[in-house]
């Protein structure tokens, strides 16, 4: 049960005081300062109101204390109030307040003890239910928040091996596409260092054979020998080259031209997947390596920062520094002509900016 069903329920526990008393002036004046004070000071302890600078100064341990334990003393003076006390335990039980409590029980007893023993029954009966209470709801509230923070670290545990799952998924996704291009890579040459060889030797063979042959039934089965092995070296060559091509790692090839480049600083954001089409590949490697080379002949930049991003319509390469140009150069350098020419034939657009630094904005629609 939440502070203000308690307060509600020992509000309609202290009118049953009216069964012991006549409702006069005093019982009206008492009601009026119990409700007011337990009222103001569930308003105080509401941290709601905990941002403002007022209510701050308010709410301080020593300034409730000091209210609790006045009315307490009051109690002693106007035995009317007592009436009205078990509310206002609440609020002295909540903040610790035994001196407080003493003299609420002091003053009940000494006003109703011998002159109403029921009243003073019910009124010690109201006090002990309104520090029960009191020390239920903030038992609850303490459990409450316990579960609260648990629950939260529980999440926030669970974010974080969410995210470490997922990085080692990646990871792992990263180190298996890696070995499929070097596995690639690996079949490219042996099929080039192999096949290739003995096709080569073949096709020499036969080359011999058909200079030193005399006989003109061996001349046609060996011309069709020849272009059967030429057409399957031009197949192999083909398919070497096309393996070579797919087995290209354009990540590790652009972090190691920015580990190479020793100009300046360079910072290297990829943000691409595995599927880059080969041709978008060495597009992006020979435009990267020259405007590195433009920034180290042209350019006093202290850093560079080059962003490979894939977006769901286009691939995105920037490259940018923060220096200026050192010498006359202008956009129709045959480096940035190069440039241009290899992104319209991937029906992309460029840009180049001089604005605070140097600044290639590429972009490649996917297909």
């Amino acid at each position: 049960m939440g502070t203000l069903m308690n307060k509600i329920l020992l509000s309609f526990f202290c009118l049953g005081t009216t069964m012991f008393v006549k409702v006069e002036l005093p019982y009206i004046a008492a009601l009026l300062i119990g409700i007011t004070l337990s009222t103001t000071l569930y308003f105080f302890y509401n941290e709601s109101n905990s941002q403002k600078p007022f209510l701050q100064y308010i709410r301080r341990p020593d300034y409730n204390l000091v209210v609790t334990f006045i009315y307490g003393l009051s109690l002693l003076l106007v035995p009317e109030l007592g009436l009205f006390a078990p509310l206002v335990a609440y609020d002295a039980f909540a903040i610790g307040n035994i001196p407080g409590l003493l003299l609420y029980f002091t003053g009940i007893s000494v006003a109703y003890l011998v002159s109403n023993p029921p009243l003073w029954i019910y009124l010690v009966f109201g006090t002990i239910l309104s520090c029960y209470l009191c020390h239920q709801t903030i038992s609850y509230e303490k459990l409450n928040a316990f579960y609260k923070k648990t629950r939260d670290d529980s999440t926030e545990l669970n974010l974080l091996l969410s995210a470490k799952n997922q990085a080692l998924l990646d990871n792992q996704d990263y180190e298996i596409y890696t070995a499929t291009l070097k596995e690639r890579n690996r079949i490219a040459r042996e099929i080039h260092d192999n096949v290739g060889h003995m096709l080569s030797r073949s096709i020499l063979m036969v080359g011999a054979l058909k200079a030193i042959n005399k006989e003109n039934t061996m001349e046609a089965p060996l011309d069709t020998l020849d272009a059967t092995l030429n057409t399957a070296m031009d197949n192999i060559r083909t398919s070497v080259h096309d393996l070579h091509d797919e087995s290209v790692n354009l990540r590790e090839i652009v972090e190691s031209l920015t580990a190479d480049f020793t100009f300046c600083p360079a910072t290297l954001e990829y943000d691409l997947s595995y599927d880059v089409p080969r041709n978008v590949k060495y597009c992006f490697i020979t435009i990267v390596k020259e405007g590195l080379s433009n920034i180290s002949k042209h350019s006093n930049a202290s850093h560079v920062q080059i962003t490979l991003r894939e977006h769901p319509a286009f691939y995105q390469l920037v490259i940018a520094d923060n220096g200026t140009i050192s010498k006359n150069t202008s956009d129709s350098g045959i480096g940035l002509i190069n440039m241009r020419d290899r992104v319209t034939a991937l029906n992309g657009t460029i840009q180049i900016t001089k604005e605070k630094g140097f600044k290639i904005f590429i972009m490649i629609p996917k297909l």
